[in-house]
């Protein structure tokens, strides 16, 4: 029997003793002792193993106050690198009280729920500590405020400081210095900005961090991950000390994400190897410093599916792990000079940005640079290269890979979608009712103009070798141009429309019909072209496939007399349309 795969399993202790496949980065504890950092902060994107390395900390560092597990939890670490280190870095072991805390469940409508998530979050921790309340060194007064604290009846100004308070409390219980762990720092932040209570939200993060990281005594070091380094003016005020490592860092480029040799070693494991090309396509492409790293959430997921059957399709994995609201706002506020960016990254292409990594949520619209930013260090963009100009750091960004390039085209489509709703195509329908392919030609291309269009350009992906098939770049095409007729034809109440392009079976893309079979009937032919010049030809040929494949058979078996026939082809912005009678 293999190992199981740990899919959504975060607990360091549980993968261990549940047997689950580890990809050992214990030598994260390495580098953090070498470089000794007394506040670090590590931003990396979202299911890129931030939570299960401060999980994989919290077992190596902890004094649970229990000698017997204390013992266990140095056994989880007894076949894993670490340990080859040596005693300067063993000895570290169980050796200090941990406070761990996260934050990521406090992704709330309003204020008052997130805050109460916290205040839970808090709390756990102040109960998972309660062992200390057997110290005569803590006062009776603070032995009372610790409690309410735990039992979840103290107040907010209480809240906004007890993780000092708590490592006031851990150092007079057993005069250690205790190691701090803050996780997902900036989810509540995150859906602060985009939920209206952002101020609110800052304030009170302000205050939880402040105290315990600006001028704690007792503070050994500590570890805190998210996805975004938010400004220090606005989280980490005064935080001299404060260590920033962001995707860009060549220190610990390797210990989030997959590197080519664990997939590599991973996929040889689990006998899988020959789909080793897929896996890079799609979940390959992120360049952390300068270390190549996957997705590891998407490896894993894709591996648990490949055990069971070698041929499985890949999925865009990462799509269902968060709102992706970065993107919507994207597109949604995207002006044409954007919408034209966002077309040149889909098609394979670079986009070259000022790195400005001090950013705040409120200011991530203020100009096109630090959105831009913001998708870089979430994971929706990775550096090409980077370059040095003006006394500032410039990056070549893409769009990492295939996963990452269908987040971008599925939520253009359900924007694309929602548009449409909102437009009136009475006149297109008038057009192809009297067959005037002028009229149709310029509707579409009016509104093309105003879309955000992707081409799949295979042959530019980053990732990719020889994936340069035509074919590939027609079914992404067709993909888009199909969504967009579709949903502009749907619009119509007079008619229905049945969308024959995910049957594959040989009939004609689009039917649409009038409710009753003595009304009207069209048949929709689309092509994508290859050059603008090939536009009326590929219309043609659009049109004379109908008749050759006899596509309005379908419409005659179910009664229809009045058909008409459409080749329509495009390319990029433009389009043209070719009428045809439907032969009885």
């Amino acid at each position: 029997m293999k190992k199981a795969l740990p899919v959504g399993v975060e607990n360091f202790e549980d993968i261990v003793k549940s047997g689950y496949y580890y990809v050992d980065k214990t030598m994260f504890i390495k580098e953090l002792l070498d470089l000794k950092g007394k506040v670090n902060l590590f931003t990396r994107p979202r299911r890129f193993g931030k939570t299960l390395n401060l999980s994989m900390l919290r077992y190596f560092f902890e004094d649970t106050g229990d000698a017997k597990k204390n013992e266990e939890n140095k056994s989880l670490f007894c076949s894993l690198k670490i340990m080859e280190q040596g005693k300067e870095y063993t000895e570290h072991m169980g050796e200090y009280p941990v406070i761990n805390l996260t934050l990521k469940s406090a992704k709330q409508p309003t204020f008052e729920s997130a805050y109460g998530k916290m205040r839970n979050a808090i709390a756990d921790e102040f109960q998972r500590h309660q062992y200390i309340l057997t110290s005569e060194k803590i006062s009776g007064e603070d032995k009372k405020l610790f409690e309410r604290i735990a039992d979840r009846k103290a107040e907010y100004d209480d809240y906004s400081g007890a993780l000092v308070f708590l490592c006031n409390c851990l150092y007079l219980a057993t005069d250690k210095k205790t190691v701090v762990l803050i996780d997902e720092y900036d989810v509540p932040l995150e859906g602060a900005y985009f939920r209206g209570f952002y101020e609110e939200m800052v304030d009170f993060i302000r205050s939880l961090f402040e105290s315990v990281l600006k001028t704690n005594q007792y503070l050994q070091f500590a570890v805190i991950t998210g996805c975004l380094r938010i400004s220090k003016e606005s989280i980490f005020t005064g935080l001299n000390h404060l260590n920033i490592i962001s995707i860009l860092d060549k220190k610990y480029s390797e210990h989030f994400g997959f590197t080519e040799e664990e997939v590599h070693r991973m996929m040889s494991y689990y006998e899988v190897e020959s789909r080793f090309s897929t896996m890079k396509e799609w979940y390959d492409g992120y360049l952390f410093g300068d270390m190549e790293v996957y997705n590891p959430w998407s490896v894993i997921k894709f591996l648990y599916d490949l055990y069971s059957d070698v041929g499985a399709f890949p999925h865009p994995y990462w799509i269902n792990t968060s709102s992706n609201d970065i993107i919507k706002e994207l597109i949604v506020r995207a002006d044409r000079e954007t919408k034209g960016q966002i077309e040149r990254l889909l098609e394979g292409g670079t986009l070259d940005i000022q790195v400005h990594e001090e950013v705040t949520y409120e200011d991530m619209y203020s100009n096109g640079e630090n959105l831009w930013n913001f998708l870089y260090f979430t994971g929706y963009l990775t550096k090409e290269s980077e370059y040095f100009k003006e006394s500032s750091i410039f990056l070549r960004a893409r769009i990492p890979n295939i996963e990452v390039k269908t987040i971008y085209q599925n939520t253009i489509l359900n924007w694309l979608k929602a548009v449409i709703k909102k437009e009136d195509f009475h006149d297109l329908y008038l057009a192809m009712e009297e067959g005037d392919t002028q009229k149709m030609t310029d509707i579409l291309n009016g509104q093309l103009f105003r879309t955000i269009s992707f081409y799949d350009s295979a042959e530019n992906l980053p990732t990719g070798k020889a994936t340069t098939k035509s074919s590939k770049r027609q079914n992404s095409s067709v993909c888009f141009y199909h969504a967009f007729l579709t949903g502009i034809l749907s619009q119509s109440e007079n008619y229905l429309v049945k969308s024959n392009r995910e049957m594959g079976n040989g009939r004609s893309d689009i039917l649409v019909k009038s409710p009753s079979l003595r009304g009207r009937s069209f048949v929709l032919e689309l092509k994508v072209s290859g050059s603008i010049t090939d536009l009326e030809n590929d219309a043609e040929k659009a049109l004379q496939q109908i008749y050759d494949k006899r596509y309005m058979e379908e419409l005659r078996a179910e009664g229809y007399r009045k058909i008409d026939c459409y080749g329509i082809s495009f390319f990029r912005k433009d389009c043209e349309v070719r009428f045809g009678k439907g032969q009885d």
